[in-house]
């Protein structure tokens, strides 16, 4: 079941976040950090009401962040979608013990489902130019890459932006 994550979620939400980044950082990919989730940036996600939680037998396998707003970060990109209409996708993640069982796609699924529900014109994310497995991932569900964007504070690579057109 996926459903708006509440404040009493967060010290359960952190420590997924926490569990993803150590188990990234054990393959080679400096994605997250102790910088970024931040328990300050979960919580306001949840105040926005932008975070979900993926729920299986109370327990919190996987969280995606769904908004409307555009980061300045993605301002240089010549995204394909020519309005304002779009979803964003941020802090998609499943537990790693969980990795390969399907929950990511749940998780798409479900953005891309609530994009068209909302009549969103299309549904926008970036990724880790070093997670190759993401790459596939998107890339196998239409997205198309656009161009690289900078976080310096989680890495000196790039992070590639997406599109997929609803």
């Amino acid at each position: 079941m996926i459903k708006r994550a509440e404040n009493s979620d967060l010290q359960e939400i952190k420590k997924l976040t926490e569990a993803c980044a150590e188990a990234m950082i054990e393959q080679g990919i400096y994605q997250w950090n102790e910088h970024y989730p931040s328990i300050e940036k979960l919580q306001a996600d949840v105040e926005k009401k932008e975070l979900f939680k993926l729920v299986s037998k109370d327990v919190i396998m996987g969280i995606i962040v769904l908004t409307p707003v555009k980061d300045e970060q993605y301002d240089p990109i010549n995204w394909l979608s020519k309005t304002e209409n779009n979803l964003y996708v941020h802090r998609l993640a499943t537990h790693p013990e969980q990795w390969g069982s399907g929950l990511g796609q749940e998780l798409m699924d479900f953005a891309e489902n609530f994009a068209r529900e909302e009549k969103y014109e299309s549904v926008r994310l970036d990724t880790f130019s070093l997670n190759k497995r993401n790459h596939k991932f998107y890339e196998a569900r239409g997205y198309q890459r656009l161009g690289n964007i900078y976080f310096p504070k989680q890495s000196e690579a790039p992070f590639y932006c997406y599109e997929l057109l609803l």
